[in-house]
């Protein structure tokens, strides 16, 4: 567990030096002025409109990072050719991947914690309506983070960056239209069609579920049930994708 501790200390270290993470925190507090100046000439929406984008750019900025330093986790160890050094340790490659993931985890936690904290500062001023809503929509949006970040890392451990950030991408946005693919499953003609749109829908994670801005905008809360149920859910892929990472990756050969 210490080995697992240091290495992902040192993943968080090397996350924060890269300057693409203070580049999107610059964009995040820019897209969060943009929201108040169309607030501002909203008169009904302002609320409303402010608590979309703010909860639009946590979930756009949060992909970014997960998608964007999650597939370098693997590979800019592969480049550098310092995975030699590290499998020379007595580290074992298990303990080498969930590292990894830890160490992206903090720093995501790190980035959606300034975000919301900016957020909630930009809605203080504007006098506005701070619902519990709000906190559950970005715990959702958090887990649905750390399974992107699982996907990007488990491509990392056998593709290409380039490769891997389309995969992810993909598996991103089909997460998002699992009940859409299901859809034309039933509907399709094609056997071949059906069977694809099925083995998409059970193979990707339903990320929609993860999914309550909308209802966090109105300030509709959602049960407890739900969301328990939601972070059961997203965990549970989480913990699958992470182990299919370290399996890959134990049988890759340096």
């Amino acid at each position: 567990m210490n080995t697992v501790f240091v290495i992902a200390q040192n993943t968080f270290r090397e996350t924060v030096r890269d300057k693409i993470l203070y580049g999107l925190l610059v964009f995040t507090v820019f897209l969060f002025g943009f929201a108040l100046l169309l607030g501002g000439l909203t008169v009904w929406e302002q609320d409303r409109l402010v608590t979309d984008m703010g909860l639009a750019s946590i979930n756009l900025v949060g992909v970014i990072i997960a998608i964007f330093v999650g597939i370098g986790l693997v590979s800019k160890e592969i480049d550098r050719r310092t995975i030699y050094t590290v499998m020379a340790k007595p580290i074992s490659r298990a303990q080498f991947i969930v590292g990894k993931f830890f160490g992206l985890t903090l720093t995501l936690l790190v980035n959606v914690s300034i975000m919301t904290v900016v957020f909630l500062v930009l809605l203080v001023a504007i006098q506005a309506q701070v619902p519990l809503s709000l906190l559950q929509a970005i715990q959702l949006i958090f887990v649905e983070l750390l399974v992107v970040t699982a996907v990007a890392l488990l491509f990392s451990t056998f593709s290409s960056t380039t490769l891997s950030a389309i995969m992810t991408l993909g598996f991103y946005v089909i997460g998002h239209l699992t009940t859409d693919l299901r859809g034309i499953a039933q509907k399709g003609h094609s056997d071949t069609v059906k069977m694809v749109m099925t083995g998409l829908y059970y193979l990707c994670p339903n990320l929609e579920i993860l999914n309550i801005k909308g209802q966090a905008a109105r300030g509709v809360l959602v049960s407890g049930a739900y969301q328990l149920s939601a972070t059961l859910y997203g965990l549970f892929f989480i913990s699958i994708l992470v182990l299919a990472a370290c399996m890959v990756f134990q049988r890759r050969d340096f």
